[in-house]
């Protein structure tokens, strides 16, 4: 029986009543609630200051049974960032209230519905989570970061930093698609250095190389069919494409190879091709000739010329 609830909440995305009154619904809506006591709960707000780390450690510190994150991506991050580098063995929930919501989708957890979201984290059954770590070089400095879904430089991180902020709070992740074309525009082709695992370093070239954890993007699009977030590894896509042929040819290897077709198919083999490889590690570093955008579970944190991607496996333990 669960004694006692801790919330870590973004009051930017909505306000302790909306959680409360959703909570309520959960537990009333629910045949396996039904009859059962409720849970001690305790509200951890999180502020600009702190995106969750803290209030993540002083939810931890009241011993609770259970940690329901309610915000965005980056609330989701912070709070599963803070619980890996604990060794608490407190399991954590989700109720999505941001734009992308990556790390939802990809566990298939309610969106758009707060009761449905606290009823899967109250009733669940929780999974093992891997958790990647990236240390990357920064203009201000060296930086460590946990994340849940993805990394890296290219198309995507240029596209984030090109999508207008009023725009997304208006249409959500539409809002990127709208982006896409200053952010092909951006992304050159570089050569870079790259070591997988206890790999010989290799000489690579592309404008996009993305590191995951979970392979869907907003929208439902898969973009790394393989990458599975109890598996113990990272699955990393090299994009090389320019001009409209190649870009073609890339369109129908992820739409189609690794997309429709291997659905049709039921066939589990990845389609790589010379301009799109796809590869799993346990550890991976880059090192850029010059710095390039760099994204971590969709925010755009700086330039980067040099970062290290290693995997935690089953760090967390969600519902």
């Amino acid at each position: 029986m669960m004694r006692r609830l801790a919330i870590v909440w973004n009051p930017s995305k909505t306000d302790q009543d909306a959680l409360s009154s959703g909570l309520q619904d959960a537990r009333t809506g629910s045949e396996v609630l039904a009859g059962t006591t409720s849970p001690e709960v305790s509200w951890w707000e999180t502020s600009e200051d702190d995106p969750g780390g803290d209030a993540t450690r002083r939810a931890i510190a009241w011993d609770p049974d259970l940690i329901v994150v309610a915000g965005g991506d980056g609330t989701v991050r912070a709070v599963a960032e803070h619980l890996a580098g604990t060794d608490t063995p407190v399991e954590l929930g989700i109720v999505p209230l941001g734009t992308g919501n990556l790390l939802a989708c990809n566990l298939d957890i309610p969106l758009n519905d707060v009761p449905a979201a606290f009823a899967r984290a109250l009733t669940g059954q929780a999974r093992p989570v891997d958790i990647g770590w990236v240390d990357v070089d920064l203009a201000a400095g060296h930086e460590r970061h946990g994340f849940v879904v993805m990394v890296g430089f290219g198309i995507d991180a240029h596209m984030i930093d090109e999508t207008n902020d009023d725009l997304k709070d208006k249409v959500g992740w539409l809002a990127y698609v709208e982006s896409l074309g200053r952010a092909l525009s951006a992304s050159d082709i570089v050569p870079f250095h790259i070591t997988a695992d206890d790999q010989p370093t290799r000489d690579e070239e592309g404008h996009t190389l993305l590191i995951a954890n979970c392979g869907t993007l907003q929208g439902g699009f898969t973009l790394l069919p393989d990458a599975d977030p109890s598996d113990g590894e990272l699955d990393y896509l090299l994009l090389s494409a320019e001009g409209i042929v190649q870009w073609a040819g890339t369109l129908k290897t992820m739409l189609w190879d690794n997309g429709l077709k291997r659905l049709i198919g039921n066939s589990e083999e990845t389609t790589s091709t010379h301009t799109v490889t796809h590869a799993r590690a346990r550890k991976l570093e880059v090192t850029l000739p010059e710095p390039r955008p760099f994204e971590i579970d969709g925010e755009q944190i700086g330039d980067t010329h040099a970062f290290t991607v290693t995997v935690q496996p089953a760090a967390l333990h969600i519902r």
